[in-house]
Order: structure tokens, then C-alpha cells, then sequence
């Protein structure tokens, strides 16, 4: 994490990155609903993408607090958290679903 990002620009990265990866995850269920399950594997593998990213600044500030560099806890960052457990919670329910798909598909 570079020091010309605020707090605030930090935080807004978890956001951005995981309401990215939350959308990949849904196109990934509708593709998956019409069949199209290498297209829906990509949205999947998009969506991994943006966590990576959302997963180093929250690893960076945790890193950062370990070494007694503290951050402040706002209420934009519990939002920015819950953003990310909730997308994350969406990609899970994406492989189950789209794996389902793939099983109906064969039957």
C-alpha cells in the first residue's frame, strides 16, 4: 500500500474490487443458467481476480497493525468489510450453483 493513498482510498479499493468481483459472480450464474459454462468460468476466474486485489490492501492493513500502525475502524470500513464477505459469500453460492448447472446438463 503506497503512502499517497488515503484511508479512504484504501478502503474504497476493498469496495470497487469486491462489488466488481460480487457482478462477475452473478454474469458467471447467468451464463451457467443458458449452458454457457466456459464463458461462466471466466466471469469466475474475473471475480478471483478482483479479491486478489481487494485481499492484498486488506493484508496490507492488517500487516500494517500488526506492526502498530493502527487504522482507524469507521463505518465505511465495516461497510467495505461486509462488501467483501457478502461477495465473497456470492462467489461461493456461484461455483455451487454453476456446478448444479453443469450436473443438470448431463442428466
Amino acid at each position: 500500500m503506497k503512502d499517497s493513498f488515503t484511508y479512504e482510498d484504501i478502503i474504497m479499493t476493498i469496495i470497487a474490487q469486491s462489488g466488481e468481483a460480487r457482478t462477475y459472480s452473478m454474469e458467471a450464474i447467468k451464463k451457467a443458467k443458458t449452458n454457457e459454462f466456459d464463458i461462466a468460468e471466466e466471469y469466475l476466474k474475473k471475480a478471483n481476480d478482483c479479491f486478489l486485489e481487494a485481499h492484498k490492501v486488506q493484508t496490507q492493513m492488517i500487516q500494517d497493525e500488526i506492526n502498530n500502525k493502527k487504522h482507524e475502524v469507521t463505518l465505511l470500513m465495516v461497510h467495505a468489510q461486509d462488501h467483501l464477505m457478502n461477495a465473497m459469500t456470492v462467489r461461493e453460492l456461484a461455483e455451487e450453483i454453476i456446478s448444479l448447472h453443469k450436473k443438470l446438463q448431463k442428466d
